[in-house]
């Protein structure tokens, strides 16, 4: 457990920080770099503890997009000590110096908010406590996960968190602020991507291609609390047993990904037809296979009755609870489909809307980053979610490319790789 010390509260003059000086390069190692200042009342500075390693953060520079500048630094999420607190009175009482906090970096473009540094500036209604149960490492596998999830659920499903730990109820947030204050480019998703009578109950199905991710790791334990039917579609040598074996993400039926028109059959044979809702955690092309698998994509198929997704004897399938009267279904109701990283090209069955994630809700309309930040403090201290498993660490700054490159390599799987800052 990380110890704090009125030391690790010194701010220094300089710090060393990862430099990207030009695209499809190594991220360089510099000194003397200065450390980033607060700008307003409500902003706070973090000492970086330790940093996730996503994705993003070698593919944008291999494949040339989020990028908006050079030289440029990365890194999306962090947990660290917070060692200049905001100055606002009501922010103020919530986020104090010598705090640990997670730091959910999504606004990219701010390179004061980058975590590839060894300290870093965040919004406070960005800012997650982290319960003195959990470690850094495990802190900062938890961010930009658990903020892709919730939105994906609460704006692009329309689940309502409020019966969970007091949670947000995150669509009637956004469609209460004007207009004119959420993004260009989001506000069609936010004010017309699904109608109040679509929204998911508790007893609709979810289904997760790409069930074995860090973001589906999260968006399984939201979703299940919210009382909707989980169907896990993953590589089963790669990651069924470990999925079956994990309480806190096993799903109510987990299907093989390994032959995706058996996948989409089983999808269909098992819930009648009535899967509503998709959630794709790994591209277009996966995208497209789940595009097949929901309800209004195609009539419902039969399998025989007594296999189940691996061939083997069929175990009953747990019944959904009867929707209350107040949320019943039309004929009319659409499907809905979430792509995170990507969504699928050409035409488009009638009855399905296609959704992208607004995650700059999060750090660009307080309300919402407020709502959520206070939600996750609550669900972590009460053990409610769990964050991913860190399933691998590299020690600093320097070691971030090697980190990386096992992710090119896809040698991480199941969790998250971790760098140690301090």
């Amino acid at each position: 457990m990380f110890q704090r010390s009125e030391s690790t509260l010194e701010v220094p003059q300089s710090q060393s920080v990862l430099l990207l000086h030009k695209i499809r390069q190594p991220y360089q190692l510099a000194s003397g770099h200065p450390v980033p200042s607060v700008q307003s009342d409500d902003e706070l500075l973090v000492k970086i503890l330790a940093v996730g390693l996503n994705p993003i953060d070698w593919k944008a520079p291999d494949f040339n997009f989020g990028i908006p500048t050079l030289p440029y630094v990365s890194g999306r999420e962090c947990a660290g000590l917070v060692v200049q607190a905001p100055t606002s009175t009501n922010q103020s009482r919530r986020i104090r110096k010598g705090d640990v906090v997670i730091i959910p970096s999504t606004d990219y473009r701010d390179l004061r908010k980058a975590t590839f540094q060894e300290y870093a500036i965040t919004s406070s209604v960005n800012t997650i406590r982290l319960p003195r149960s959990l470690t850094p490492e495990s802190g900062s596998t938890f961010g930009v996960a658990f903020v892709a999830s919730a939105l994906a659920l609460g704006i692009c499903m329309g689940v309502n968190f409020e019966e969970i730990q007091d949670g947000p109820d995150i669509l009637s947030i956004v469609r209460s602020i004007d207009p004119d204050l959420l993004p260009s480019d989001v506000r069609n998703e936010c004010l017309h991507g699904i109608q109040q009578e679509e929204r998911a109950h508790s007893g609709d199905f979810l289904v997760i291609w790409g069930g074995s991710s860090t973001c589906a790791h999260t968006a399984k334990q939201l979703a299940r609390l919210a009382g909707l039917k989980i169907i896990s579609v993953v590589d089963h040598t790669k990651h069924g047993l470990r999925l079956s074996n994990h309480a806190d993400i096993r799903p109510d039926l987990l299907v093989d990904s390994h032959d995706p028109e058996r996948a989409i059959q089983i999808i269909r044979s098992a819930t009648e037809g009535r899967a509503r809702f998709g959630f794709d955690t790994a591209g277009k092309e996966t995208a497209g296979h789940l595009l097949q698998g929901l309800s209004s994509a195609g009539k419902p198929v039969s399998l025989p009755q007594d296999l189940d997704a691996y061939g083997s004897v069929k175990s009953d399938f747990p019944t959904p609870p009867s929707t209350p009267s107040n949320s019943t279904k039309s004929a009319a109701q659409r499907a809905h489909l979430v792509g995170l990283t990507g969504l699928p090209k050409g035409e488009i069955p009638e009855g399905v809307a296609l959704h992208s994630v607004p995650i700059k809700l999060f750090h660009e309309i307080p309300e919402v980053g407020e709502a959520l930040s206070a939600w996750a403090e609550q669900l972590l201290a009460s053990g409610l979610v769990k964050p991913p498993d860190v399933v691998g660490t590299v020690d600093g700054l320097g070691e971030i490319n090697d980190g990386l490159d096992r992710l090119r390599r896809r040698e991480i799987s199941g969790g998250r790789l971790v760098a140690r800052i301090s």
